[in-house]
């Protein structure tokens, strides 16, 4: 009898090991060396932008993970996604961020006016203005064109 449980168990564990070999082929499969160059180039691009924070700023703020998550949390606020843009800040007070800077950076970033993200590259252009008000808060506005600062009606 306990050979015959014996017999069952290897015949199972010999099936079960030559139905998982297949499978961790199939998962080791790499990216197509495209889809690594634009996955490279976004992350070394972000990576300068968060090096450059370091450089540029002092204190808690020029932390990596403090760049990371405090420029998203103002994107996510710009776009108005407060549920995901409060859960970045509370994992961002959690690593001992300073919440005020979070506050003068969107300030810098309303203040800049309005960016239509319709494509990529205004998508482009408003993350790199996070960075720079991330970077530096005390940019001043952009200047108001004259058909903007005009109210209709008030002519």
């Amino acid at each position: 009898m306990a050979c015959v449980v014996w017999r069952t168990l290897a015949f199972v564990l010999c099936t079960v090991a030559l139905a998982a070999t297949p499978l961790q082929a199939q998962n080791a499969d790499q990216k197509p060396a495209e889809q690594k160059g634009e996955a490279g180039k976004d992350g070394a691009g972000r990576t300068d932008e968060i090096a450059e924070a370091g450089r540029v700023m002092t204190g808690p703020a020029a932390r990596a993970e403090c760049v990371w998550l405090g420029e998203r949390a103002v994107g996510l606020m710009w776009r108005d996604d407060l549920d995901t843009a409060f859960r970045h800040l509370d994992l961002y007070d959690r690593l001992g961020c300073p919440g005020e800077h979070v506050q003068i950076s969107f300030r810098c970033v309303v203040r800049q006016g309005s960016i239509e993200q319709k494509d990529q590259k205004s998508t482009d252009a408003f993350n790199a203005r996070v960075h720079s008000c991330w970077i530096n808060p005390a940019i001043p506005p952009a200047p108001a064109s004259s058909a903007a600062a005009e109210k209709p009606g008030t002519k």
